[in-house]
């Protein structure tokens, strides 16, 4: 029988080159392509995990500068990446209220901030929403201190974004309308190419603004037609719940052991392995109870949560954004009707143009018979009407009379069908 070697050391070598070779070009080539050569907007995968600036605001209205990663804030407010995306100002997100397990993201305008039962975490930014909305809530939440308040310190927080939102879309409006009312009134007196195109520059910005209002209203109309996405705010009760039940598990777990133990040293002798076999099991059967007992609390508390306090919150504040939306239809609707009476005077202008052509086209025919006349007697042949001079003039008076008959019968007809009044 032929005995079975080690390969022939010529083998070796060349697989080793071969393997070599291919771990060089596959690290070549997928270095550059994690580089992104050639397009300079593309980054590492790790390089858009950097920490970025944040205001941290607690309850008691300290507020401190800290950097924090995207990882870390996940871990921290339990959020999916997803929902810190909207946070990220390189994205442009329409207004939106997110409720989740521990923190209510909010994405208000320039407001972009993470709630939760505790604190507050405001994207550090240079725009002045976010830092009157950083002092005015350190403001609020240092003065409450010695007074109740009976909504919890995430309400208080939300409130406040809905305030400066709200706030800052009406004063727009109201600066919108200050320009736009006096425009639209010398537009409507003076038909311009200036004025028309500050109209349709107002315009733009009216369709705009209009859209960015219309979404904070859906929004929070959104809310106030979902109990549970309204019960998922609530972080301040589950936050406790969640407490008084991990309170509940350690003492049953204490009392568990307890028993365990007097059970073993009161039981009669039995094999080491016997004894310590049995306690993990009763063990695991005590914490599977004790979760089931733990998911059961919190279904029926979620169940019936009274979500009344944060609806007539997001009814109160939708009641003024409902309001602004309104100015904004009414400014709109004010716009149509001067851009209506500017085409009812285009139009009438057009009539006129269209008369004047008409009658100055009537009189053109009536001139043009004159010079059929002219013509006619301008030919070379012999007639009786050259022999008397007076004979002429009865050429004239006929042609004339005919003319203007003609010309009368003209404004008849275009008045008989209405192509300009009496």
């Amino acid at each position: 029988m032929a005995q079975t070697g080690p390969p022939p050391s010529s083998t070796v070598p060349e697989t080793m080159t071969f393997l070599n070779s291919a771990r060089y070009y596959s690290d070549l080539h997928g270095g550059q392509n994690t580089r992104g050569s050639g397009f300079p907007g593309l980054k590492k995968r790790g390089h858009n995990l950097g920490s970025r600036s944040w205001i941290l605001i607690d309850s008691k209205g300290n507020s401190k500068v800290v950097e924090l990663d995207k990882f870390t804030l996940m871990r921290r407010c339990s959020l999916p990446s997803r929902d810190l995306r909207l946070l990220d100002p390189l994205f442009i997100y329409p207004s939106t209220i997110l409720g989740r397990e521990k923190a209510i993201v909010v994405s208000l305008e320039q407001i972009r901030c993470i709630i939760t039962a505790d604190e507050v975490i405001l994207k550090n930014s240079l725009d002045g929403s976010a830092l009157q909305y950083k002092s005015e809530l350190c403001k609020r939440l240092e003065t409450s201190k010695d007074q109740y308040d009976d909504l919890p310190f995430e309400f208080r927080a939300l409130e406040l974004a809905l305030e400066s939102t709200c706030m800052s879309l009406d004063a727009q409006v109201k600066e919108l309308e200050k320009e736009i009312y006096p425009v639209l009134d010398e537009l409507a007196s003076s038909i311009s190419t200036s004025n028309l195109e500050r109209v349709r520059r107002f315009k733009g910005h009216l369709l705009a603004l209009t859209q960015r209002v219309q979404k904070v209203c859906d929004e929070i109309e959104h809310l106030m037609d979902d109990d549970g996405d309204m019960a998922e705010m609530y972080l301040t009760e589950k936050k406790e719940r969640r407490d008084d039940l991990t309170n509940d598990d350690l003492c049953d777990q204490t009392i568990s052991n307890k028993e365990n133990v007097n059970v073993v040293s009161k039981s009669a002798p039995v094999s080491p392995v016997g004894s310590y076999s049995g306690v993990p099991k009763l063990q695991r059967a005590l914490s599977n109870i004790s979760s089931s007992k733990h998911g059961s609390l919190l279904s029926s508390s979620s169940g019936g949560e009274n979500i009344d306090q944060l609806e007539m919150l997001l009814e109160a504040y939708f009641v003024v954004i409902d309001n602004t939306l309104n100015k904004l239809l009414s400014l709109k609707e004010y716009i149509e009707d001067t851009e209506d009476l500017i085409n009812i005077k285009l139009g009438n202008v057009q009539n006129q143009l269209i008369q004047f052509e008409l009658l100055l086209t009537a009189a053109t025919f009536v001139a043009t018979i004159f010079t059929v006349v002219t013509a006619v007697f301008g030919m070379n042949f012999d007639d009786t009407v050259f022999e008397n001079a007076s004979t002429f003039n009865w050429v004239l008076i006929i042609t004339g009379v005919s003319c203007g008959l003609l010309y009368l019968a003209f404004l008849i007809y275009f008045r008989h069908k209405k192509v300009f009044p009496l």
